[in-house]
């Protein structure tokens, strides 16, 4: 494919009988860099520019520019670098449109890149390339070293340089420019806003026409503002002269840091800049130093996950990693693990680039590189300073690695990160920096892989009504109810607020070392892993989703859907009624038998555990009719599901699914006992709960409160209002049916 010599090869077809082919070849072969085949036809006196202007103007019905008649005022609202660059001269400027003379009425780049910048309609002239140059001068009036340069060269070679400086002199803000009292508002207001918006990171990008700003919040980048150019390029060398960042070197990469206060809260900034096609990036990274340590149960874990990683850091020696991409929350596992062990007998030192949280009680080292102070130097250091344990912020070479392999074998135990897809790549990344297989296997403890999704909006999330796609059903139990984001001022109408932690949690045993030792592959390591009780990060993902915490698109957005041909509800047993082997899962009424060693059990609304008889009746005795539950859930599936569970154990149900129809269903039927969820659309539980007491017909029917909010305040309010129980969700199957006897027992 012949690779085009002219940015305006457009004109070859529109100049029929001018050109051929042949004679656009020629002109190709002689054409410079940058010059058009306009200025090469009317070079080469092959046509004249009144001749061009008159074909494209009668062809694709275009006016001809009017140069007797330029405002010259439109200097003030036109910048010359624009024009130069675009190779455009502004003729009229209204409170509505911009009119300009152009060679190259097609150019779409130039005619929006202008009109964002001027904030008017566009409407395009004929004018010639050469008269274009002309006024241009005359209208902006270049200084007088330009001219000179300019001097003796022909009209491409002036076009040329003038492109080829626009860039830079647009580009060129001094200090004094970034230091104007807008400007460093400006950077202060974007600053404070992506903090108190909960912000880890926020991209400042040129682009055409504009500079964008964007936050990256619960892990997904936000555009929430464009910036005009003129303003966009002083706000980057004010966010480099806040970094101490040199700002007249705009061709090389640099990195920073700067230490702001929000609310007399300091919050310490990464600041790393690159140079781009259309001037520089900037992304500042926002590090809270003052921001809480969490705990391992803070983190949002499945239930067991955080157990496995206590039982890790049980360990007095050896390595324990934590891995991911970056920005998966490796820093802030470690520092919940780092809490947990944290004692007045235990001697804690780390070493970090940067310190992202300051713990008391713990010494911290910050890397200096340009001191010497590097990850494997300051390692070496504290390994003298008598330590418990040692946390590297990453392991990123081989000195460094070997290092923390030694230490571990030595009595220390050995906190760090890597960049892996998964635990069991850990391993093969260690080989690939140079450290020797067996003393992997000596060494390592245990892996976590980790990822971040992001949680649903409790205010806005809504029942999702559509059956998953069809690749994703077998691992969805049938019936379990899903949710969707839907949104609202609360999450900024994302539906998302807040982020938890997914794991996969590898434990070290005889197997694993055997096969690390071996050199053997990340996927044999990683089905031994399994074998041992390794769940993946797809499970435990999918354990959130069918809890209702996220959803199905968050899930796959974070984690690949595994390769594995059935998933791990295809082939589970028809249940035996008052079986002790079966287990109900996500609030569904899909029953399996105790799993394997290496199937993950999901756990969501409740689980029905082993039960080593059948189930009691709950039918009155000589045949009296059984006692009457009425359900009050709006979730379908798990009303049903409860409906399912409750007659298998005797008793007769009725639902309601929202408040006026339960208190409805109470006079029609006369419940013995009500099961009521607080979170009913229309009138609530709360509602319900006090209707029912306030009537003398109703006032003595026992009621059971559901409810996902577990809090003291919450269980205080209900008994207030007179439920005779509460349960918290996700519950078990036979506490339902435990609370139900115990409370009809007490009535009786």
């Amino acid at each position: 494919m012949a690779v085009t010599a002219f940015p305006d090869e457009w004109l070859a077809q529109s100049l029929e009988g001018l050109i051929t082919p042949e004679l656009l070849q020629e002109l190709r072969g002689k054409s410079d860099a940058g010059r058009t085949l306009w200025e090469a036809l009317v070079a080469e006196k092959i046509a004249t520019d009144a001749e061009i202007i008159d074909k494209l103007s009668h062809r694709f019905r275009l006016k001809i520019a009017d140069v007797s008649k330029i405002d010259l005022a439109i200097r003030e609202g036109v910048p010359e670098q624009l024009a130069r660059r675009y190779r455009v001269l502004p003729l009229r400027l209204t409170d509505s449109f911009l009119e300009l003379g152009t060679a190259n009425p097609f150019d779409l780049d130039a005619e929006k890149a202008l009109a964002f910048a001027t904030a008017r309609e566009i409407r395009l002239f004929l004018l010639a390339p050469s008269k274009i140059s002309e006024k241009l001068d005359e209208m902006y009036k270049p200084e007088k070293a330009i001219d000179k340069l300019l001097e003796g060269m022909g009209d491409e070679e002036v076009l040329t340089t003038l492109r080829d400086t626009a860039a830079p002199e647009e580009l060129n803000v001094s200090e004094a420019d970034a230091s104007q009292k807008p400007v460093v508002r400006l950077v202060d207001m974007i600053i404070s806003e992506g903090i108190l918006s909960r912000a880890s990171d926020i991209h400042v990008e040129p682009e055409e026409g504009g500079v964008a700003v964007r936050y990256r919040i619960d892990g997904v980048l936000r555009q929430v503002m464009k910036i005009p150019r003129q303003a966009g390029l002083p706000l980057i060398s004010r966010i480099k002269i806040m970094s101490s960042l040199d700002i007249a070197d705009r061709l090389r990469p640099q990195d920073g840091r700067a230490r702001v206060a929000v609310n007399g809260q300091p919050i310490d900034l990464r600041v790393s800049t690159l140079p781009a096609q259309l001037g520089e990036k900037v992304v500042i990274r926002i590090l809270d130093s003052r921001a809480t340590v969490k705990s391992l149960e803070s983190l949002g874990l499945n239930p067991g996950e955080a157990d496995a990683i206590k039982r890790l850091l049980e360990n007095h020696e050896g390595i324990l990693l934590v891995t991911g991409p970056t920005g998966s929350g490796k820093t802030t596992t470690l520092y919940s693990a780092i809490n947990q062990i944290k004692s007045e007998g235990v001697n804690i030192v780390t070493v970090e680039d940067p310190v992202e949280y300051r713990m008391q009680g713990i010494v911290q080292v910050q890397v200096q590189e340009k001191a010497g102070l590097t990850f494997a130097a300051a390692l070496r250091s504290i390994l003298r300073q008598d330590p418990n344990v040692v946390l590297v912020g990453e392991i990123r070479d081989k000195e460094t690695a070997q290092i923390a392999v030694q230490a571990s074998l030595t009595g220390h135990l050995v906190l760090s990160t890597l960049h892996t897809n998964d635990a069991a790549n850990a391993v093969t990344r260690l080989v690939d920096i140079g450290v020797e297989p067996y003393k992997i296997a000596a060494s390592l403890r245990g892996v976590v892989a980790q990822r971040l999704m992001r949680k649903l909006c409790p205010t806005c999330k809504e029942v999702w009504m559509e059956a998953p796609p069809e690749r994703l059903r077998r691992w969805i139990p049938a019936g379990t109810p899903l949710y969707r984001a839907a949104g609202c001022p609360d999450c900024a109408m994302t539906g998302y607020r807040g982020r938890f932690s997914i794991l996969e949690i590898l434990t070290m045993n005889p197997e694993l070392e055997r096969r690390i030792a071996a050199g053997e592959a990340a996927d044999r390591v990683a089905d031994a892993a399994k074998r041992g009780g390794m769940k993946s990060l797809w499970d435990s993902g999918l354990a959130h989703v069918t809890r209702g915490e996220s959803t199905i698109e968050e899930l796959t957005r974070v984690v690949d859907i595994p390769s594995d041909e059935s998933g791990p509800y295809e082939e589970a047993p028809a249940p035996k009624r008052g079986s002790g082997s079966a287990r109900v899962s996500g609030g569904a009424a899909a029953l399996q038998s105790t799993p394997a060693p290496e199937a993950a059990p999901v756990s969501t609304h409740f689980d029905l555990l082993e039960e080593t008889a059948a189930p009691v009746r709950r039918s009155g005795a000589h045949g009296e009719p059984a006692s009457k539950v009425l359900l009050v859930d709006d979730e379908d599936s798990l009303r049903k599901v409860m409906r399912d569970l409750l007659e298998r154990d005797g008793y007769a149900v009725t639902e309601a699914r929202d408040g006026v129809q339960a208190l409805d269903q109470v006079d029609r039927v006369g419940p013995d006992i009500i099961v009521l969820d607080l979170n009913l659309p229309g009138l609530d539980g709360y509602g319900v709960l006090s209707h029912l007491r306030s009537r003398p017909a109703t006032a003595n029917i026992p009621v059971i409160v559901l409810t996902a909010k577990g809090d003291e305040d919450n269980e205080v309010r209900v008994f207030e209002l007179g439920a005779d129980d509460f349960l918290t969700k996700p519950f078990r199957a036979r506490a339902l049916s435990a609370r139900l006897e115990a409370v009809l027992g007490r009535r009786r």
